[in-house]
């Protein structure tokens, strides 16, 4: 990991979508008045006759994005997770799930990582509200690779997407030959006293925090967890028969998220107990982005804080 070389989740996107769409002129892109800040200006500029700019009114881009489809086009949909899945909820379960249309909905700004915008735009329920929905793929990328993978490969599968990405620049984990797949976990390191099962920006956090216990004598394996839907059920329970303690993190609700996930697969398959990180049942504050990770006790240090307990 170069903790040196940042990059925002959220800008790997937009170069990528305009790269994508140079080679496949299905791809159309649709924005709710906030293109600058997700990035898709850069894809507007390029293709500027296949971006459409719905103004403020996302359960319109989202049903707009659904018409699309079914013309045998793939739109993708941006906008603030807090909009894209608070405000368009309805739609994107009546008129993109339930017939299965092959959009994606690809949100910036998740998280209490937004920072400074509060409480109001620190979307912490997203992946809960998304993973519920029949018919829905859901993916949390944790860095500018993983993001231009997830950005080309979502067009090539057929049906519905949530993509979750961040504004909150982060180290660049992985290099541009890894291989990924939808579905399945990456497993970093072999530690048998601990597995830090993450997803999006706390993947970086967690691989802080297994370098530093490494130094105290701690084995840690870090589980990225990319796909939260369909979830890799074999790299957890194959953790958990290997491993002392499972933790889990995410800048998200330990309600629904990443932690309920992980516990579902366990309690079916091989009961152990999680320890689950996360935004505890309240919301988000305003302050400078790692402050708040802090606060919350999603940086590095509260990894290792719950693990030397």
């Amino acid at each position: 990991m170069d903790i040196n070389n940042k990059i925002a989740t959220r800008d790997s996107y937009g170069k990528k979508l305009a790269q994508l769409g140079k080679v496949n002129e299905r791809i159309v892109v649709l924005d709710a008045d906030l293109a600058e800040a997700t990035k898709t200006s850069i894809f507007a500029k390029e293709f500027p006759e296949r971006f459409f700019d719905m103004g403020i009114a996302e359960q319109d881009m989202i049903s707009t994005a659904a018409g699309m489809a079914t013309c045998g086009l793939i739109p993708y949909a941006s906008t603030f997770a807090i909009f894209a899945t608070g405000r368009g909820y309805d739609q994107i379960r009546n008129s993109i799930c339930y017939p299965k249309l092959n959009v994606k909905i690809c949100a910036t700004h998740a998280g209490i990582s937004v920072g400074e915008d509060g409480a109001t735009h620190q979307m912490l329920e997203d992946i809960s509200l998304m993973r519920g929905l029949p018919n829905m793929t859901v993916i949390s990328v944790s860095d500018d690779t993983q993001t231009k993978w997830a950005v080309e490969q979502i067009s090539k599968i057929e049906g519905p997407v949530y993509l979750r990405l961040g504004r909150l620049a982060s180290p660049v984990i992985y290099e541009e030959e890894q291989k990924f797949e939808i579905g399945k976990g990456i497993q970093i390191g072999e530690g048998t006293d601990v597995a830090i099962i993450s997803t999006g920006l706390m993947v970086s956090e967690a691989i802080k925090a297994q370098e530093d216990l490494k130094k105290q004598g701690i084995k840690t394996r870090v589980i990225d967890i990319h796909t939260i839907k369909p979830i890799d059920k074999e790299i957890i329970i194959k953790a958990a028969k290997e491993v002392k303690t499972i933790i889990t993190i995410e800048d998200h609700s330990i309600i629904g998220g990443l932690g309920s996930a992980v516990c579902e697969v366990l309690s079916e398959n091989y009961p152990k107990k999680v320890i689950r990180l996360g935004v505890k049942d309240t919301f988000g504050k305003s302050g400078k982005a790692e402050k708040l990770l802090e606060y919350f006790e999603l940086s590095k240090e509260g990894i290792i804080k719950e693990i030397l307990k």
